[in-house]
């Protein structure tokens, strides 16, 4: 049970907010000394899962795209662009995005969108503006913001474990064998189908319960809940 430290180590220092990059270094090197493992053999297992996974760099090729698409008034014809879809809010706008989350992830497809691809050019813009209509000019434009990377990040965490070949299915699979228990991946994938309902159900309403209070801030000229 000591290999598990490492787990305490990520909790403790993710609430005392230390730099990610240090916690999960020093949670690597707690777990591999509670296995009997040298500095050096976790070092190279760092080092090996790094150039396995070394696709996840991907992202700094994105981030000048975006970059590039932004200072052409991207973010600018996403607002516009809403604001022309009658009967279009903020809720309504994030459910649409969190079911296209959960089923594109649910799919294997995890990196067709995420904070840098979708949420910060597109969805954030038209979620911010949404609300600004919804409320009169009245809304907290980082609330919607932080709706929407709530809603990717559930989106994404509760979707992506229906796919058999995902790693966090094939990691269960790998600890239950080696504790005795043979499942295959599909019965794995198969029971994260009700928690993933149960993630859109609870979500989506904390998005349409957002809804109205915006829309009651709209119908207050001071913006305040009548």
């Amino acid at each position: 049970m000591l290999v598990l430290a490492g787990i305490a180590v990520i909790v403790v220092g993710f609430l005392l907010r230390f730099n990610p990059l240090l916690v999960v270094v020093s949670a690597a090197l707690v777990t591999g000394m509670a296995a009997h493992l040298g500095p050096v053999a976790v070092l190279s297992a760092l080092g090996k899962a790094f150039n396995t996974n070394r696709y996840v760099t991907i992202i700094y090729i994105v981030l000048p795209v975006v970059g590039i698409l932004e200072a052409h008034g991207l973010q600018a014809r996403a607002r516009a662009l809403i604001g022309r879809i009658r009967g279009a809010t903020m809720g309504r706008l994030l459910i649409v995005y969190l079911l296209f989350r959960q089923l594109s992830a649910a799919l294997g497809l995890v990196s067709i969108a995420g904070p840098a691809q979708s949420v910060r050019p597109l969805v954030a813009p038209m979620a911010e503006a949404a609300a600004e209509t919804q409320s009169h000019g009245t809304a907290d434009p980082d609330h919607a913001k932080a709706l929407a990377a709530a809603t990717d990040n559930v989106g994404l965490f509760f979707g992506e474990d229906i796919f058999i070949a995902i790693g966090s299915i094939l990691l269960m699979k790998g600890v239950l064998q080696a504790n005795g228990i043979e499942l295959p991946p599909l019965a794995l994938s198969v029971w994260a189908i009700p928690t993933a309902i149960a993630a859109f159900v609870i979500h989506g309403s904390r998005l349409l319960w957002a809804d109205r209070r915006l829309n009651g801030m709209g119908q207050n000229p001071l913006g305040r809940q009548p």
